[in-house]
């Protein structure tokens, strides 16, 4: 039940974040042009720039299930099924944010150990290093898959305010998270305590 919630709560994500981009970004035109005007070059253009002129509302989650006390493979599982509707949502090439779900999660889980995302600065911290993260996989992978070599180089100068705008809407992701996390937390039944 709470992965079947979390996964409505990124799909939610997902669909705030393409109307935040339509009402944030006035740089798509030039993306466009960038591309060019055919379906994937347009599709390509939207991609990119919802991915770095909008923050970024699925890592929070990915990164909530991360540091908190959820099983591994389940865990991946979730990432690679929000970072594939975000490649579908995004129009990128599948895979892409997938890729960058999934290491982010098992980066997140190596890091739980240590790390307990309870007070702001850890969250606003967190959120901000994983979109650094992950917007440079994102950067490496097209220079190293599309076409156009020049693309990645293009995308650098929005790096920093989409990692900025990621970490300010974290505290929200994480606070809808864990109450999600608290209201599915299974409860030992009355009938078990009063057996022993």
């Amino acid at each position: 039940m709470r992965n079947t919630a979390f996964v409505l709560m990124g799909l939610a994500f997902l669909v705030l974040q393409a109307n935040l981009f339509r009402l944030l970004s006035p740089m798509s035109a030039q993306l466009v042009a960038l591309f060019g005007e055919g379906a994937h070059g347009r599709g390509a253009a939207v991609f990119i720039a919802s991915c770095l002129t909008t923050p970024n509302l699925l890592l929070p989650l990915i990164v909530f299930t991360g540091v908190h006390e959820y099983s591994l493979s389940r865990g991946a599982m979730l990432a690679f099924v929000l970072g594939y509707a975000f490649d579908l949502f995004a129009a990128a090439p599948v895979g892409l944010f997938t890729f960058a779900s999934v290491a982010s999660f098992v980066i997140a889980r190596i890091a739980g150990v240590r790390l307990a995302a309870q007070t702001i600065l850890t969250q606003l911290a967190l959120a901000f290093a994983f979109a650094l993260t992950e917007g440079v996989m994102v950067m490496v992978l097209i220079a190293i898959f599309h076409k156009d070599p020049y693309v990645a180089r293009a995308m650098v100068p929005r790096l920093l305010p989409s990692a900025i705008a990621t970490a300010l809407a974290a505290p929200l992701v994480f606070r809808l998270a864990e109450r999600v996390h608290n209201a599915t937390m299974t409860a030992p039944r009355a009938s078990e305590g009063a057996a022993r």
